[in-house]
C-alpha cells in the first residue's frame, strides 16, 4: 500500500474508534529513514500524511510513534524553511497546509477553525488525473467551494446571533455592574461555536457559554471580588437553593452571581428535562457546587498559608480549573439520553478528570509569573518545591507538559472507544472539543490574555468567507 494511503486510512480508522495498531506506519517510517534523515520522503503530501498519522498516538508503548513524529516534524520544519514546497497541488495550497500542521497540532484545532482554513487554501482549478477519474458535467470542484461558503456564512450568521443573545442575557442578568469581573462573553461563546457549530445544537452552545461566562464571574469573585463572608454567602444560598435571593444575600455581588446562577440553572435544567425525561437540575447544582467547594479550599489554604503537596493540590485543582459547569451541563442538550448510571459512571468522571488536568496545567504553565507575583498557589511552583528546589523551572515545566500529554492522549483513546464505551459518542467528543479549546487557548499566551485570539475569533463569528471573482 502507498505510505500516504496507509497513512490517511490509519488515521481515518482511528479517529473513528477502530483499534488498529500503529506498526505499519512507523514500518514506512523506519524504512523510509533508514538510509538518512530524509530517506526515501521525497513527497512533501507524503510526508504531510505520515505526519498527520503520527500524531495520532494513544498508548505508552508508542514511543516508536512518538520518535517518528519528532523526525517528520523536523523533515518539514526544513522543507518549510527551504522555500521549495510547490505552492499549489491537487486543488490544495501545501505550503500553508503544512504551515498549519506545524503551528496547530491536530489536538488544538478547533472544527471551525479547520474548516475555514480548509476553504482559504482550496484551489478548485488544480486537478491531476490518476488511473482513473470521475466528474460530474453538472457540479465540479468550483460548486463544492461555494456551497463550503455558503454553509459557513450561514452558520456564522447564526453564531452573531447568538452571540448578541449572549451579550444580552449578560446585561439582563446585571452581570456587567460587577466590577471586578472580566468581561469574555467572546471568549466563551466563540469555544462552543467554534467546536459544535450545527443550528440545531443551540440550547448546548448557549448552555456552554452562559455558564462559560458564570465561572468566569465566580474564579473572580473568589480571586479579588469577595470577602470570606460573601463566599461563605454565596456557597450557602447555593446549597439551600430554594431561597429569597432579594432579601437573604450578604451583598450585592453575592445577590447578582446568585440571581444569575439560578435562573440560568433552572433554564437549562428546563431544558435538560424536555430531552432527557427527567429532572437534571439537581446535577447541574452539584456540579456547580463541586466547583465552589474546590475554589473555597484553594481560598482557605492561601489564608491559612498552608504549602500542599502538588498530588493534594492537583486533586482539588482539577476541579477548581472550572470546566465542570460549562461541559457537563452541556451533555444533557447535544441529544442522546443520559441515564443517572452513565453519569456516575468511572468513564464519565475519567473523561472529565483527563480534560480538567490538561486545562488546569496548562494554565498554570502560563500563568505562572503573574500567580507568584499574586500570591496564588501553582502547580509549576509546587512541583520545583516539593523537589527541594533543586530542579529548574524549565526542566519542571517539560514534567508537567508530559503529564499533559499523558492526560491527552487518555482522553483521546476515551473519546475514540466504541465497543467499551458507556457514554453515547456525541457526548464523549464535547471533552474532546473542550481539550481542544484550552489548548489553543494556551498555546501562546495565558488563556483569555492572548492577543492573537482575538483574531481568531472574529475569523470564527463576525468575518464571513468572501470569495474572489473567478
Amino acid at each position: 500500500m502507498e505510505a500516504s494511503t496507509c497513512a490517511l486510512a490509519f488515521r481515518t480508522l482511528r479517529m473513528n474508534g477502530y483499534n488498529v495498531t500503529s506498526d505499519p506506519i512507523t514500518e514506512i517510517l523506519q524504512e523510509g529513514f533508514s538510509s538518512s534523515i530524509r530517506g526515501n520522503m521525497t513527497d512533501i503530501n507524503t510526508t504531510l500524511e505520515l505526519y498527520r498519522a503520527s500524531e495520532l498516538i494513544l498508548y505508552p508503548d508508542e514511543r516508536d510513534l512518538k520518535q517518528q513524529n519528532l523526525r517528520l516534524k523536523y523533515l518539514l520544519e526544513q522543507e518549510l524553511s527551504s522555500g521549495f514546497i510547490q505552492s499549489c497541488q491537487l486543488g490544495r495550497n501545501i505550503h500553508a497546509e503544512v504551515d498549519q500542521a506545524l503551528e496547530y497540532p491536530f489536538y488544538a484545532i478547533l472544527d471551525r477553525i479547520a474548516k475555514r482554513k480548509n476553504i482559504e487554501h482550496y484551489n478548485f482549478d488544480s486537478l491531476r488525473f490518476l488511473k482513473t477519474s470521475y466528474s460530474s458535467p453538472k457540479f465540479g470542484n468550483k460548486d463544492f467551494l461555494f456551497l463550503s461558503v455558503e454553509d459557513f456564512n450561514r452558520c456564522q450568521m447564526i453564531h452573531r446571533e447568538e452571540l448578541r443573545e449572549l451579550e444580552r442575557w449578560v446585561v439582563e442578568n446585571r452581570l456587567d455592574e460587577l466590577k471586578f469581573a472580566r468581561s469574555k462573553s467572546a471568549y466563551c461563546y466563540f469555544s462552543a461555536a467554534a467546536t459544535f457549530f450545527v443550528p440545531e445544537l443551540s440550547d448546548a452552545r448557549m448552555a456552554w457559554a452562559k455558564n462559560g461566562v458564570l465561572t468566569t464571574v465566580v474564579d473572580d469573585f473568589f480571586d479579588v471580588g469577595g470577602s470570606v463572608d460573601e463566599l461563605k454567602d454565596l456557597i450557602g444560598l447555593v446549597e439551600l437553593w430554594d431561597v429569597n435571593f432579594s432579601t437573604e444575600c450578604s451583598s450585592n455581588n453575592v445577590q447578582i452571581i446568585f440571581s444569575a446562577l439560578w435562573h440560568t440553572i433552572c433554564e437549562i435544567g428546563d431544558k435538560g428535562f424536555k430531552l432527557q425525561g427527567r429532572i437534571i437540575t439537581d446535577n447541574i447544582i452539584a456540579i456547580w457546587l463541586d466547583l465552589l467547594y474546590s475554589m473555597m479550599k484553594e481560598t482557605e489554604w492561601v489564608r491559612d498559608k498552608f504549602i500542599p503537596t502538588i498530588d493534594e493540590y492537583m486533586s482539588n485543582a482539577y476541579v477548581s480549573f472550572a470546566l465542570g459547569p460549562i461541559v457537563l451541563p452541556a451533555l444533557y442538550l447535544v441529544g442522546p439520553k443520559l441515564s443517572e448510571e452513565m453519569v456516575n459512571h468511572s468513564e464519565y468522571h475519567s473523561l472529565f478528570k483527563s480534560m480538567s488536568t490538561c486545562g488546569r496545567l496548562l494554565n498554570d504553565i502560563r500563568g505562572y509569573e503573574r500567580e507568584m507575583e499574586d500570591g496564588k498557589l501553582n502547580a509549576l511552583s509546587l512541583y520545583m518545591m516539593n523537589n527541594g528546589g533543586e530542579i529548574t523551572k524549565e526542566a519542571a515545566i517539560l514534567e508537567l507538559k508530559s503529564w499533559i500529554d499523558t492526560q491527552r492522549r487518555e482522553l483521546l483513546r476515551l473519546v475514540l472507544e466504541g465497543n467499551n464505551s458507556v457514554l453515547p459518542k456525541s457526548c464523549k467528543e464535547l471533552f474532546g472539543h473542550m481539550c481542544s479549546v484550552v489548548h489553543l487557548f494556551y498555546s501562546k499566551d495565558d488563556g483569555f490574555t492572548s492577543e492573537g485570539l482575538i483574531q481568531v475569533v472574529n475569523a470564527i463569528i463576525h468575518e464571513p468567507i468572501v470569495l474572489e471573482e473567478f
